[in-house]
């Protein structure tokens, strides 16, 4: 996957977990907040390798360019 799908995919997970939360409180299932925290852990998680991938993406695209205007 790329860094944009694994960013989408983090935002996507984290809202769903804040919402699972959220009904969890509001039917008072411990079972469901764990799942909604859990959820939410793993989009966090995603967004993070979104960004590392974004961040090893830009320093390769600066070492090619740098190398290009070095020719």
């Amino acid at each position: 996957m790329g860094s944009t799908t694994d960013k989408i995919k983090g935002t996507a997970n984290e809202a769903a977990g804040k919402a699972k939360q959220g009904l969890g409180d509001a039917v008072d299932s411990d079972r469901m907040k764990g799942e909604g925290a859990a959820q939410e852990l793993k989009g966090k998680g995603q967004n993070a390798l979104g960004d590392a991938k974004q961040a090893a993406k830009d320093v390769a695209n600066k070492a090619a360019a740098k190398a290009n205007k070095n020719l």
